[in-house]
């Protein structure tokens, strides 16, 4: 069966670290080419990828069968438009859009298409979260009462990227880290009801938020989604409280370090945390109570690109959808509602 196709719409850091690693390690896919507007950066890491000059030369190269839009989020809805417009399957980055509207109007486009549309949420593919998730799903908590998930960092200065520190929509801390959070809530345990939130600015200088506190409620169960800039010394990233018992879990999660010092990935021994960063479950088994260290899953953002290839090779149902994405924008319009009105926003 003949390769996917695939150019991926901008090589800085997520072309460069997230995408065109796992493209280029699946077999399933060739990384025909890549858009560079002036520079030709990655001509020296994929010398066999074509350098495209615009946008117009990528959609209408009959090759390409799949984009990945990984521009900066302003541009996505118009990018992704365009892309699907031409008949290519779109891959997106995270956030999504910067809208609901958006967001269903590509969805809806994509449909009419009969087009492939994932949103890139790699982190499902996280070390520490298949751990939780795993033990979340074989009951070792029992029924879920409250859960806790952070990605907190510890960052003064503003970023050097314009785009990352204006005021415009997609930009800060909410549509950045927060899809990665609520995506993982909403993968877990299905959407909230409504919607709490806390969002402001801490670093000094910036224009765009970098702290956030939402609070998803649930019928018996609230999840706290928690994110900022002024964390030195981090609380457990996943702290999970059930009717038997409690799980805490590191963000240890070692595949961005690796692929930042342009370690190519593998289908061995990649994405596999240190022992010393092992959850900690403190629960019943059997009849008596328990509280030992349990072995971490081994992560690799490969599986998302081979959910993509079963996808549009195999048939099967797109793991992150259009319609994920829609709900996590969902999600986002609510906190900022509630954040600006001070109130619970009920979601329809």
């Amino acid at each position: 069966m003949s390769p996917i196709k695939t150019a991926i719409l901008s090589f800085g850091m997520s072309g460069r670290v997230f995408h065109a690693p796992f493209i280029e390690l699946h077999k399933g896919f060739e990384l025909t080419g890549i858009w560079e507007r002036s520079k030709s950066e990655a001509a020296a890491f994929y010398p066999n990828a074509r350098i495209y000059r615009s946008l117009e030369e990528i959609l209408t190269d009959p090759s390409i069968e799949l984009v990945v839009v990984n521009t900066p989020t302003g541009t996505h809805f118009d990018f992704t438009k365009k892309v699907l417009q031409s008949g290519k399957h779109a891959v997106v980055e995270k956030a999504f859009t910067t809208t609901v509207a958006e967001a269903e109007e590509l969805n809806a486009l994509a449909e009419q298409q009969q087009l492939l549309l994932s949103v890139f949420q790699n982190r499902r593919w996280d070390s520490d979260y298949k751990t939780v998730k795993q033990i979340v799903q074989e009951g070792w908590l029992g029924e879920i009462m409250e859960a806790e998930i952070h990605f907190d960092r510890f960052k003064d200065e503003l970023s050097p990227k314009l785009h990352k520190e204006t005021a415009a929509p997609g930009a800060g801390i909410v549509s950045d880290l927060g899809p990665h959070l609520i995506d993982q809530a909403i993968h877990l345990f299905g959407m909230p009801q409504s919607v709490f939130a806390d969002i402001r600015i801490t670093r000094p200088g910036s224009q765009v938020d970098d702290y956030f506190e939402i609070l998803l409620y649930y019928p018996m169960m609230r999840v706290r989604l928690k994110s900022g800039y002024q964390v030195r010394e981090p609380f457990p990233s996943y702290v999970i409280h059930g009717r038997k018992g409690s799980f805490l879990k590191t963000r240890a999660d070692v595949q961005e370090t690796r692929l930042l010092a342009n370690e190519r990935p593998n289908l061995t021994d990649w994405g596999t945390e240190p022992i010393s960063e092992q959850g900690l479950l403190h629960t019943e088994k059997d009849g008596l109570v328990i509280r030992e260290r349990v072995p971490s899953q081994q992560g690799n953002y490969y599986g998302y690109y081979e959910a993509i290839y079963q996808s549009l090779r195999q048939g099967k149902p797109v793991q992150v959808s259009a319609q994920d994405g829609i709900y996590v924008m969902q999600i986002i319009e609510a906190a900022r509602e509630s954040s600006r009105n001070r109130k619970v926003i009920d979601l329809k």
